[in-house]
């Protein structure tokens, strides 16, 4: 039985789309699954937009989230002797001819087939007309008249092309340069791909590709068909609805774990189960169970799993993970007298290590800013729970979060005040919102003197 092979072949117009990375982990899993290659070749044949810049990107975003390729990724912009004896070898049996029409005339020719409610596309008139190779010539194949092309898709079953709908495509433009179609089905035969694993806006594409195919004698491949991942709005997922390119996310403190399993359950799931990792996708993940309809991209699913991926570090790979995202803000977690408890009860602060990190810098640094809501609701114009319980925790001998505790409590019963009114103003105080652990694991991060600081530089500025 022949060996596996996938491939995901960016083109590199661009960052690395969160859509493209949902399409390298299905083919990535399924040549994991049967012990096959996963390959990734660079379709960088749009020498305008495509740049080395976002090759590198997507290169190495692909590496650092671990869907690694298994052989050394190719660039088509390096083959194009491949791509021209494959022409030639079409030329010379006969499967393709040269094409002299212009576009002017190419335009008359569907318009007028508009006219007539036919269906625009080339109408063959240069193939049995022998022409020889020009400056002003293209390659077409020679698709056949009859018949239809069966497509085997994992996802949609068969689907099913009339040949009479599909027109003579351009294998070669006019300049000699090879279209996508020809180098896209070379390339697949001469890296020994077997399943493509692609986007269902590809489907138009494959019995064209099929056609090449048959006419190099090229072997069958199997084909599997993505749905998209689609917006909140149900249309293709762009910048109008959430960040698009995985860098972005990754900035942001999603990890790749996270990221993985909220992109694996775009188009697939398995049961109640929602906390996936790489391993897990590629014991349990099956390629005929992907949905056909599309695939919704939601930021709050992304939210849940990552919290839940977070959850699942113990405090030393958290750390580790975090880091990076305090030294971004000059804070060095080592600093911090209390760094393992200020940490671990700051971890599920936020829903990403970016909203952990900004959630941690009040512990660091001076408070610079208070939420004027949060004062409003909390403290209004008076400023007397404050002036209290300062006067109250300086005389606190044992600084420590269960003694702290008792006196709030005790404050709360004497004055007959609710635990927002009294709890509140000190978060304020402390944090500069109203986000934090509890209250007397809150102060007690804090030193006695320089809690007491923050109260005071709240009550003058209330």
């Amino acid at each position: 039985m022949k060996k596996v092979v996938t491939r995901f072949a960016p083109s590199p117009t661009g960052t690395l789309h969160i859509g493209g990375v949902r399409t390298a982990l299905f083919n990535y899993v399924y040549a994991k699954q049967n012990d096959g290659l996963f390959l990734i070749r660079i379709e960088d044949t749009d020498k305008e937009r495509s740049t080395k810049e976002f090759e590198q990107n997507i290169l190495d975003s692909l590496n650092s989230i671990g869907l690694c390729p298994d052989l050394d990724p190719i660039n088509q912009s390096q083959r194009n002797d491949i791509y021209i004896a494959a022409a030639q070898k079409l030329i010379d049996s006969n499967q393709a001819y040269y094409c002299d029409c212009s576009v002017e005339e190419l335009d008359q020719m569907r318009a007028e087939q508009q006219a007539k409610g036919m269906k625009p596309q080339y109408d063959g008139r240069s193939r049995d007309k022998n022409l020889s190779k020009s400056e002003k010539t293209v390659l077409r194949l020679k698709t056949p008249l009859e018949g239809e092309v069966i497509v085997k898709d994992h996802v949609r079953g068969d689907i099913v092309f009339n040949n009479s709908e599909l027109d003579d495509l351009i294998i070669l433009r006019s300049d000699g340069s090879p279209t996508y179609h020809l180098c896209n089905v070379v390339d697949d035969y001469e890296q020994g791909v077997t399943t493509v694993i692609r986007g269902e806006d590809h489907i138009s594409n494959t019995p064209r590709q099929i056609h090449i195919q048959n006419a190099l004698g090229y072997p069958e491949l199997e084909y599997a068909h993505l749905p998209l991942v689609l917006g909140s709005d149900k249309k293709r997922l762009s910048k109008r609805h959430a960040a698009t390119s995985l860098q972005e996310y990754k900035e942001l403190g999603y990890l790749d774990s996270a990221i993985l399993n909220t992109l694996a359950r775009l188009g697939w799931s398995r049961g109640e189960k929602e906390v996936f990792y790489l391993e897990d996708l590629i014991k349990e993940f099956n390629i005929n169970e992907v949905q056909k309809a599309g695939a919704i991209f939601d930021i709050t699913k992304l939210d849940f799993l990552n919290s839940q991926h977070m959850a699942n570090l113990n405090l030393e790979e958290f750390i580790s993970h975090l880091e990076p995202f305090l030294e971004s803000k000059q804070i060095d977690v080592n600093s911090h007298p209390k760094k393992e408890l200020l940490i671990d009860s700051m971890r599920s602060s936020a829903n990403n290590l970016e909203g952990i990190a900004l959630n941690l810098v009040c512990y660091f640094h001076d408070v610079n800013e208070y939420n004027q809501k949060a004062i409003d609701k909390f403290i209004g114009p008076s400023n007397e729970v404050l002036v209290d319980l300062k006067e109250t925790l300086i005389n606190l001998d044992d600084w420590n979060e269960d003694s702290i505790d008792k006196l709030l409590v005790a404050y709360r019963e004497e004055k007959e005040l609710s635990v927002p009114k009294v709890n509140q103003p000190l978060r304020i105080a402390l944090t500069g919102s109203t986000n934090s652990p509890s209250l007397g694991m809150t102060l007690s991060l804090f030193e006695k003197e320089e809690a007491i600081s923050r109260i005071e530089k709240l009550i003058n500025f209330i």
